[in-house]
């Protein structure tokens, strides 16, 4: 008997890893993405590390997130209208090809006697803006590869992998960056794109079960319109805006190696750390199925992201420090499945891919002005200073925004499941589509 209970219980909480070869595209899908994050988490470290190698500025540090937020911004929507317009499986190529050229002068110009520093910010601004047409195609397409019922598992297994590639990413960064130098940290995100543009490429995605809409501002606004209507997808947005803003550390990290005595080695390390929290977080979040008040799981985690960013500035040692990293990556990747959760149960197809764009404002808003934030508070107030006042304001912003929304607090997932439609069935056409 206790044998059968401790095999429920392992079942409860792992993830459906069979949904992999059960449904191939999804499979490809998924691990071309998981390979080109790995590398993607490596120029994400270079860049900062770079830029502090060469400037020794925390406030030009934050600054990289404040270049990236601009095209964000510009073109997230345009991405979200494309993607409902147009192939989003081509469009995801497109993408992933322009960045990889961007991986490809990032390796160049850190090769030159005197590596540009601006060239930092026009790198990381020209791959926010092809990130910011990849993620709707990419975000839109995982509905319509696996069924309905499956969709939870997906979310989970992807988010899963995606945090072991982040924990991955960061960990042979600071390795790689001390040994072999920023161009080749570089050079090994550009290879990583091979296999992400071969596995799109493969990639068989079902007919659409609705019109394409032609990108338009009349869309945009109409799935804005559809956004503001539904407090629920408000409440997604704004918690998480609000954690990421105030309690993103990032753009300290270079510097807060420093302080506890390590060198750019170390800065890997504290960048993998929240992604580890992250990957055990997704690996036990079997669980997660049993939760329906998916408004208030995104709240308690957000504020649990909070804590655990006030504890690294009050920490100790280095040791303490990665603990709260740890801590906060598993409160983040809690919040980001539920988001996804309610996103996907509330959002019809034809719509998903402005939503999406509109979703990646959401999300990558609040990390890349968070970072510049960061980065001047860090200058105003002192470094730990800062990171502790962040982590409370997190906290305090949580609470006030869950009681400014009851109806996103009281949201519950059986409820959007009854009220929206299912997307179409898994039947892959016989080729591409077109």
């Amino acid at each position: 008997m206790l044998l059968a209970s401790l095999s429920r219980m392992v079942g409860a909480l792992s993830l459906d890893v069979a949904l992999l070869r059960r449904r191939r595209d999804f499979g490809l899908l998924t691990a071309g993405q998981v390979v080109s994050q790995v590398g993607s988490m490596m120029t994400f470290v270079a860049l900062p590390v770079q830029c502090y190698a060469q400037t020794h500025s925390t406030l030009l540090v934050g600054l990289l997130g404040a270049v990236e937020f601009v095209p964000i911004l510009c073109l997230a929507l345009v991405g979200g209208a494309m993607a409902d317009g147009f192939d989003r499986r081509r469009l995801l190529l497109g993408a992933e090809a322009a960045t990889m050229l961007v991986s490809v002068a990032l390796i160049v110009n850190a090769s030159l006697p005197a590596p540009a520093t601006w060239f930092l910010f026009v790198a990381a601004a020209l791959a926010a803006a092809f990130e910011a047409l990849r993620r709707p195609p990419l975000d839109s397409l995982t509905p319509r590869l696996v069924e309905r019922g499956e969709l939870g598992s997906a979310l989970a297994l992807s988010s899963g992998l995606w945090s072991l590639a982040s924990l991955i990413g960061p960990a042979i960064a600071g390795v790689a960056i001390a040994s072999l130098g920023f161009a080749g940290a570089y050079t090994a995100d550009a290879l990583t794109f091979v296999v992400a543009l071969g596995t799109v490429a493969a990639i068989r995605t079902p007919a659409s079960p609705s019109a394409r809409v032609a990108p338009s501002m009349r869309s945009t606004v109409e799935a804005v319109r559809y956004a503001s209507g539904r407090p629920e997808l408000i409440g997604t947005y704004v918690v998480d805006i609000n954690a990421m803003f105030f309690g993103m550390p990032l753009a300290t990290f270079p510097a807060l190696a420093r302080h506890f005595g390590g060198g750019d080695s170390l800065v890997g390390v504290m960048y993998a750390a929240p992604a580890a929290g992250a990957m055990l977080a997704a690996l036990s979040s079997g669980w997660s199925a049993n939760v329906h008040r998916h408004g208030r799981a995104i709240v308690a985690a957000a504020t649990g992201w909070g804590v655990a960013i006030v504890g690294l500035g009050l920490a100790p040692s280095l040791l303490v420090a990665l603990a709260c990293l740890v801590l906060a990556g598993a409160a983040d990747e809690i919040s980001g499945l539920f988001r996804s959760l309610i996103w996907s149960q509330t959002i019809p197809d034809a719509m998903r891919g402005r939503l999406a764009g509109l979703e990646m404002l959401s999300w990558s808003s609040g990390p890349t002005l968070g970072n510049a934030e960061a980065g001047v508070a860090s200058a105003l107030v002192g470094l730990r200073s800062s990171i502790v006042l962040g982590g409370a304001l997190c906290v305090a912003g949580g609470g006030a925004l869950a009681g400014a929304l009851p109806a996103f607090w009281a949201y519950d997932g059986r409820a959007g499941d009854a009220v929206n439609p299912p997307p179409a069935r898994v039947t892959p056409a016989p080729g591409p589509e077109l």
